[in-house]
């Protein structure tokens, strides 16, 4: 007998309490990146005014973790609206995990090859299944 990882894919069935507690996930990201886009436009304005730095560099650097910020909020946003789309009932691909699988001399290699898949409702595992 011989033991390997295998990678297990996990997924999420879409309930009202699920789909409610992804949308605060993602409006309360949003509004971190917000914060901290506000953060950093204060603290250029706060650096420029000491002008210890040189102004233009320094203004690059911070529009430059800005716009990262920003392009993060257009993916949420993106995701939000996807997450409208969606009926209760959905699946949606939440996470891979690795698990330790046992094989054997006479194992199906191609059953073992298949992997795994671990479905979630409500936090709750409801069934796990060859894919």
């Amino acid at each position: 007998m011989m033991r390997i990882l295998q990678t297990v894919s996990v997924k999420q069935v879409l309930t009202e309490m699920s789909k409610y507690k992804l949308q605060k996930r993602f409006k309360d990201n949003k509004q971190q990146l917000k914060k901290e886009c506000d953060q950093l436009l204060f603290e250029l304005k706060k650096l420029e005014r000491t002008r210890k730095f040189t102004p233009s560099g320094l203004k690059t650097q911070f529009d430059k973790e800005i716009e990262m910020r920003k392009e993060k909020i257009k993916l949420i946003d993106f995701q939000i609206e996807q997450l409208d789309m969606l009926s209760i009932g959905s699946e949606l691909h939440d996470q891979d995990i690795q698990a330790i699988i046992d094989i054997k001399v006479g194992d199906n290699w191609d059953e073992v090859a298949k992997g795994k898949t671990i479905v979630i409702k409500d936090g709750i595992i409801v069934e796990i299944r060859e894919r």
